[in-house]
């Protein structure tokens, strides 16, 4: 029996268990992947802490996984053995209910979720369906790719579907793992980029990042500084804070969008006077299927958009999550096989 090292959760609210367990055999539609990253995301906490019904446990978490193809399940035939690939939160649909009849795969009513729905990418192998793969661009170094599988593809997905032109003005609230990227994709799609954030820590890098603007929330009121500049087209919330989303939305000018992608349990509060005058509105947004994961890895690719990481060794995945769940990472945390 081949055996593989993986960071398992025992039962919910557990530690992370390094653990040697069997390589999974792929099913006729999985292929066997040899991990090379995997990106921690705060959304891991819904396996580690049971957060949702019904999860098997010992369960493997991890959904930004980076790596190659090292066996196909006996239906696979558009892929090859050891090209790389991803699988990001999307873990694959049926292509038979009626949302995926409409090619929308991500609302698909039989879809998984990748390391919540099967193991996932903290171990050094994992099986996967088909319908979660991407293909991963040569030019993507692994560690940097396997964020862009979960943070890249929800802010460039909810940018990309947004009603932005080139020249509009894209106000990006919060600075971090998600938002650093907003900032980028922003501004390589031709917009007027304004980072927010409190204090003047992270001005510097935001600049550096593509922001043409920078507004400190501690300092400025944010709403009534956009509204200076035209107010703004789209505004990307990216900070999972609802008091400092809600201060923002008198910054969108006359047909503008608030685009809220930082999961947070707290209402937004918003009059209905604030949306009617101007037309404003709010809206949220979800990561997206594999093929958008792939549009995100290529866009990347072609115009340089890389995140921030810091990176862990598979066994130190305690250390790293805490990193991460303590709001002590100021980007990504990436584990590396």
């Amino acid at each position: 029996m081949s055996t593989m090292k993986a960071m398992q959760v025992p039962e919910a609210g557990s530690d992370f268990t390094l653990t040697e367990t069997e390589i999974p055999s792929p099913a006729d539609n999985e292929v066997l992947i040899k991990v090379q990253a995997c990106g921690i995301c705060h959304s891991d906490a819904i396996v580690k802490d049971g957060l949702m019904p019904g999860i098997e446990y010992p369960r493997t978490p991890g959904h930004e996984v980076i790596g190659t193809i090292k066996k196909l399940g006996t239906s696979v035939d558009h892929w090859e053995k050891g090209q790389r690939v991803g699988v990001g939160w999307h873990g694959g649909h049926c292509y038979k209910c009626e949302a995926c009849r409409k090619g929308d795969f991500i609302n698909c009513e039989n879809g998984k979720i990748t390391g919540l729905h099967f193991d996932g990418g903290y171990a050094e192998y994992l099986a996967a369906p088909e319908s979660a793969l991407a293909a991963i661009p040569d030019s993507l170094d692994s560690a940097e790719a396997a964020p862009l599988l979960c943070a890249g593809i929800t802010t460039f997905n909810a940018l990309r579907n947004s009603n932005l032109e080139p020249g509009d003005i894209v106000a990006v609230q919060g600075i971090g793992g998600l938002g650093h990227l907003g900032v980028q994709y922003a501004n390589k799609f031709g917009c007027e980029v304004v980072a927010l954030s409190r204090g003047t820590d992270k001005k510097a890098l935001a600049q550096k990042l593509g922001a043409h603007e920078y507004i400190d929330t501690n300092a400025n009121d944010a709403a009534e500084e956009l509204q200076k500049m035209g107010g703004a087209k789209v505004i990307l919330a990216t900070a999972p804070n609802s008091e400092a989303i809600s201060s923002v939305v008198n910054g969108l000018g006359r047909n503008g969008e608030l685009i809220v992608v930082a999961a947070t349990n707290d209402p937004i509060e918003v009059t209905p006077f604030q949306l009617i005058m101007g037309r404003k509105s709010i809206a949220g947004w979800p990561s997206g299927d594999a093929k958008d994961s792939e549009d995100t890895l290529n866009f990347s690719a072609l115009t340089d958009v890389t995140p921030e990481i810091e990176t862990y060794p598979l066994e130190e995945a305690n250390e790293a999550y805490a990193h991460m769940i303590n709001n002590e990472a100021r980007f990504r945390v990436v584990l590396e096989m």
